[in-house]
């Protein structure tokens, strides 16, 4: 069955088992049809003429009436603007480009598709140059003017189909003799291809040059004709009646808005009561966490108003104060949210049901934040004000009130220099370091240091400085120790904070040695993409759920790093599985280090370890790995809904594979005529085409024994224009055909059919919605961040009905 660029819950599974859909034999009986009527217009031909198979005149090729075909295809175009009322405003747009890549007042053939609005699509602009340049005669060699630009343009988005389907024809027609040879499909295919950044599919042109040319010249003629190409274009196009136009689910969704949203105030108080029923957990944990702040801070103020030193350092010592006793709490509190075995304990009881423990590093954040504030106004408080104030006294008043602390009236530069005040700047200093290397742009590696600093940035440089403030937490003991103000081993309290907090995290990383555990690779994969997949043995008593992560740590490369990585395998599986994208200077090491044990595979995309050796002789030659965990996430949350969407985005499938993976096989276990509770539709959207290799042998096996469509895959490629473009016109048909010959999709090569462009998320959740009326749905993402608030708002919009509720949870990426 087939289906447009944003089309959302078709089954794309037709040749499952080798059988033909209903759809496919359909596109078959048309197919035979194709054939019988080509070879008598054929015969019919040879018969009315003398000559033997000659080309057809000039006048029999462009004498052409709009068919039942072409009116299948008003979807076709070249720009995406076709009489939209907006012509002008894009004809502004083209102009002011065509300003900016002239030269000399002309356009060169280089630039024509980027002044259009076609962007970068290389030969397939430029063959579209050419052919509208032989059309209106006009010699293109050293560029076109301005006025030529917009005759090009007024052809491309003519409401005339018929003029845009004669172009395309004329564009893979390049000798104008009215008929496409195989040599000549086959370079509109490589064009296309290489429009859509399809390296595989470039590869195998030629294949599927003969495919169509197999299809539509079944007698060898050696040549198609255009009404041909025509009829087989109109097989392949949906049906209007089928999809639901974009605009018409905005509709819908503008009816389905209840009253309470209608009037402005109402709306807002509903907005807040609703956000307040969804983050309950958020709320009041980060209420009880400022009340604890804010008491906090208001308690040791008030003491230290009553105290002698007030005389002298009036409220600054009070600030102070205040801010160091919000300190030493926030500064035990950051260390549980990273207490990751005590929190994946938490999820299984009902503590777990109370506190928001999907929220953990967000939490840690928030606590860093706080100490950075309570920080600033800690050292302000001393440095600006108490310090000068100690110095400055009156020694007579001085002796009177610190006498029984002080010997001698201490300098500015004595106070700075003793133990709490050089312990308290190198503190800051290192919480400076350790802060900066653990924003996102430097974790991330976005930003871009100057030689010799530029590998300071980096998930490597985060790890390491973030075990600066092991350093930190023992200068803080020793800075709390040794308070000028505060006589009385009971009265400073700063280790009481710490030691629990501490105790637990030390004991995560340094007593639970059971949990470091050695293993065999059993086979490492290094797909396109630069993906390493590992494939090791599994620990005797490992139990995880799907979804949960483990750390991997490799010797050769840092004794003391661990990195987090999803587990991709199912609990059921009697081995262990990683997918690891290679985008920080620690992975790029694994990656060489089992690449130099990788030998090719007979296939471009991935190289993979010699599957001849026993493990024990594997392990000489393979890095040692040793991993630590499982570690609870949110995706492990599936299990409370029957129905489930998982949205991945690049390498953010991997918490979804294991869950897929898990319902494979009970799917497998099931008893016959059983069929499971659940249901899943896994959305999994990347740019590469060699991504789909990932996980190819799991979408086979879907394809193969899920039966009773438990599962749908959709997959989506965005490296290729959506359906109707006429850069991808081509393979959407190579596609058609080589999936109803052997149920293969010529993108993934699987059995799971690819979508072209971006999923329309708006069709998608409203066809759950309606699907599964009245059912509780969990929407679990992992990827970038730009997706998350459009997801999040989709479903709040479509929970509001009361009918239908969509739970999100976001996967840490």
């Amino acid at each position: 069955m087939e289906h447009d660029g944003s089309a959302a819950f078709s089954i794309d599974r037709s040749s499952v088992a080798f059988s033909i859909d209903q759809s496919s034999r359909t596109f078959l009986k048309e197919e035979v049809s194709l054939s019988v009527t080509g070879r008598l217009s054929r015969k019919s031909s040879r018969l009315g003429s003398s000559r033997q198979r000659l080309p057809p005149n000039d006048e029999s090729r462009m004498v052409r009436q709009r068919s039942s075909a072409a009116r299948g295809l008003d979807g076709l175009r070249f720009v995406d603007r076709v009489v939209t009322g907006k012509e002008g405003d894009a004809w502004m747009a083209i102009e002011k480009r065509f300003q900016q890549f002239s030269v000399d007042g002309k356009l060169p053939r280089e630039k024509f598709g980027i002044c259009i609005g076609m962007g970068n699509s290389g030969e397939f602009t430029g063959e579209l140059f050419d052919a509208l340049a032989r059309r209106k005669r006009i010699d293109g060699s050293k560029g076109i003017t301005l006025e030529q630009v917009k005759v090009f343009w007024e052809d491309l988005s003519n409401e005339d189909l018929d003029t845009r389907i004669h172009i395309f024809f004329d564009m893979c027609d390049k000798n104008g003799d009215g008929l496409l040879t195989e040599e000549e499909v086959k370079e509109v295919l490589i064009m296309s291809a290489s429009a859509n950044k399809l390296s595989n599919f470039k590869k195998q042109a030629g294949a599927y040059a003969a495919l169509i040319m197999e299809r539509l010249d079944p007698d060898d003629y050696g040549y198609i004709e255009m009404w041909q190409l025509e009829t087989l274009l109109k097989s392949m196009a949906t049906p209007k009646e089928a999809t639901m136009n974009p605009e018409d689910t905005n509709d819908l969704a503008k009816t389905m808005i209840p009253e309470l949203y209608r009037n402005p105030w109402r709306k807002f108080m509903t907005r807040v009561f609703e956000s307040g029923l969804e983050h309950w957990k958020v709320f009041w944990v980060l209420f009880l966490f400022l009340e604890m702040n804010v008491a906090l801070f208001m308690w040791k103020f008030h003491q230290y108003s009553l105290m002698p030193s007030f005389q002298v350092l009036g409220y600054c010592s009070c600030t102070a104060k205040g801010s160091g006793e919000t300190l030493k709490f926030n500064m035990a509190l950051i260390l549980l949210p990273v207490c990751r075995r005590t929190l994946t304990a938490i999820r299984e009881t009902f503590l777990g049901k109370v506190l928001p423990v999907d929220e953990n590093i967000n939490f840690h954040k928030i606590i860093a934040l706080a100490i950075a504030i309570g920080t600033v106004v800690h050292t302000v408080a001393h440095m600006a004000c108490n310090f000068v104030r100690l110095s400055r006294c009156p020694l007579n008043k001085f002796m009177a009130i610190f006498g029984n602390l002080f010997v001698t009236q201490p300098s500015y530069m004595d106070l700075v220099i003793s133990i709490p005040g050089s312990t308290g700047i190198i503190m800051i200093i290192l919480m400076a370091i350790s802060f900066t290397f653990a924003t996102s742009s430097f974790r991330r590696n976005v930003v871009k240091l100057p030689h010799p600093f530029n590998d300071l940035a980096g998930f490597t440089s985060f790890w390491y400085t973030h075990h600066l403030l092991i350093i930190v937490y023992f200068l803080f003991i020793v800075h709390g120790t040794f308070l000028i103000l505060t006589v009385g081993w009971y009265r400073k309290t700063t280790w009481m904070y710490l030691l629990l907090p501490m105790l637990c995290y030390a004991s995560e990383r340094l007593l639970t040695t059971d949990h470091t555990m050695l293993v065999d690779t059993i086979k490492a994969i290094i797909y396109t993409g630069n993906v390493l997949a590992l494939y090791m043995t599994k620990p005797i008593g490992f139990k995880y759920k799907s979804g949960m992560y483990l750390f991997v740590q490799c010797p050769q490369i840092s004794r003391f790093e661990w990195h987090p990585f999803t587990i991709t395998s199912a609990p059921g599986d009697d081995y262990l599985s990683v997918h690891i994208r290679t985008l920080g200077d620690w992975t790029k090491a694994l990656r060489e280090e089992f690449a130099k044990a990788c030998e090719p595979n007979g296939n471009l995309a991935r190289m993979e370890t010699n599957s001849n050796l026993t493990i024990q002789e594997s392990q000489a030659i393979y890095p040692r790995i040793y991993i630590k965990g499982p570690y609870g996430a949110p995706a492990q949350n599936y299990r409370k809904y029957n129905v489930l969407l998982l949205i991945g985005l690049g390498i953010g499938a991997t918490p979804f594979i294991s869950i897929l993976n898990d319902l494979l096989h009970h799917l497998k276990k099931s008893k016959s005529g059983e069929i499971l509770d659940k249901r899943a539709y896994f959305y999994w959207v990347t740019r590469e085409q060699g991504s789909f290799e990932w996980f190819k042998g799991v979408m086979d096996d879907i394809a193969e024994h899920d039966h009773e469509n438990i599962i749908e895959m959709h997959n989506y490629l965005t490296s290729v224009y959506e359906h109707g473009d006429m850069r991808s016109t081509l393979i959407s048909m190579v596609q058609t055909l080589q999936h109803a010959k052997d149920g293969v999709d010529v993108v993934s090569q699987s059995r799971i059919k690819t979508h072209f462009a971006r999923p329309n998320w708006r069709k998608v959740f409203y066809n759950l919605a309606t699907t599964h009326e009245g059912s509780r749905i969990g929407v679990f993402y992992c990827g970038a961040q730009a997706l998350v608030r459009q997801l999040k708002k989709l479903c709040k919009e479509f929970s509001r009905q009361n009918i239908t509720r969509f739970d999100f949870h976001k996967e840490n990426f």
